[in-house]
């Protein structure tokens, strides 16, 4: 399963069938009366597994896409709230309806910073919902059909035109993420990753999916 591992197969499945049902690390190492330092090795490996998973399995794809943007980070910083808050890490978000999410770290927000990956995660052609940011003006030139909704304006779904499938992954990655009472910044894309394919396969064996992760990549 893992070239370079230093215990048998055996206990690296039992391991990764612990990661796989979201066990935390001391709870694994106690049930598997195994050093601390090894469960979190492995559980790093996974999360490095999946990442690069998540890269290689990148394709530019059509369809009907929900586009949002989020900040993670401490629940409260002083100063301004939401795009550009102080000590945030703003990470962009695709998701495909009845498909999967994408999403990745960036370093602001702007019409330059996201239109890159929209352009390289949607096909033209394709039906994209936003808010009203202004970074997803300018989608219609670029070959979209762009539909939005304005949060600022209290609106927050116009017939089938709204982000709340987006917003149901932050609710998750926020939540799942906040039982780590703080993650490594170095940590925070394996993390993210982990919580992506979390939910791209929410309802299946996820078990079944990492195996097939740690196989192939």
């Amino acid at each position: 399963m893992l070239k370079y591992n230093k215990i048998s197969r055996y206990k690296i499945e039992k391991i990764l069938r612990c990661f796989s049902e979201d066990l935390p690390a001391v709870k694994a190492a106690a049930l598997l009366k195994h050093n601390r330092k090894t469960i979190d090795r492995y559980y790093n490996i996974f999360r490095e597994k999946i990442l690069q998973a998540s890269i290689k399995e990148m394709e530019v794809v059509s369809g009907e896409f929900e586009l949002d943007e989020s900040y993670f980070g401490a629940t409260r910083v002083r100063g301004k709230r939401g795009r550009g808050a102080a000590g945030k890490t703003p990470v962009f978000g695709v998701l495909k309806r009845n498909g999967k999410v994408f999403v990745s770290i960036v370093k602001n927000c702007s019409k330059a910073e996201l239109m890159p990956i929209i352009q390289g995660k949607i096909l033209e052609g394709s039906t994209i919902h936003t808010d009203g940011w202004k970074a997803y003006d300018g989608l219609i030139l670029n070959g979209y059909d762009h539909y939005r909704v304005h949060h600022s304006h209290n609106e927050f779904a116009r017939g089938r035109c709204h982000v709340n499938g987006i917003e149901s992954f932050w609710s998750f990655a926020k939540r799942r993420l906040a039982k780590f009472n703080g993650i490594a910044s170095h940590k925070f894309l394996l993390h993210l990753k982990e919580c992506e394919l979390r939910f791209n396969y929410r309802g299946s064996n996820f078990y079944d999916k990492m195996v097939s992760v740690i196989k192939h990549y």
